[in-house]
């Protein structure tokens, strides 16, 4: 996010989750106070995103969506791992920092696929 409110609020989201946790209703607001600069920097990959996580959270009290997996080395092999072994505060704050710099093209591959697990969540239950 380019906007310096943006950034700061992103830097209190992460602040506040880091201290706290996931505390519903204030991270919840917080996230609705930013889609709008999301909205303003024509970005609406990342408004969705936003939009998604906020609502999840809202509904779900928790962030239950892990760190998307990396794509496999060719020629290594990795035991995968379980996707209910994860710390959903540590994987909202990865999408936080994500959101962070939106525009880079990993990250908005990262934030297309939280986007993919949040609708399919959301379909699931």
């Amino acid at each position: 996010m380019e906007n310096p409110k943006a950034q700061k609020l992103l830097n209190k989201i992460q602040r506040d989750l880091m201290r706290n946790g996931i505390i519903t209703n204030t991270i919840v607001e917080d996230l609705k106070e930013l889609r709008p600069y999301a909205v303003e920097e024509n970005s609406p990959l990342l408004a969705k995103v936003i939009r998604l996580t906020f609502e999840h959270i809202e509904t779900h009290d928790s962030f239950n969506i892990p760190i998307p997996e990396d794509e496999p080395v060719e020629g290594f092999e990795e035991e995968p791992e379980s996707n209910t072994d994860f710390d959903p505060a540590e994987s909202l704050d990865y999408l936080l920092s994500l959101m962070a710099e939106a525009k880079n093209k990993i990250n908005a591959i990262e934030l297309r696929e939280y986007s993919n697990q949040l609708m399919a969540y959301a379909e699931e239950n």
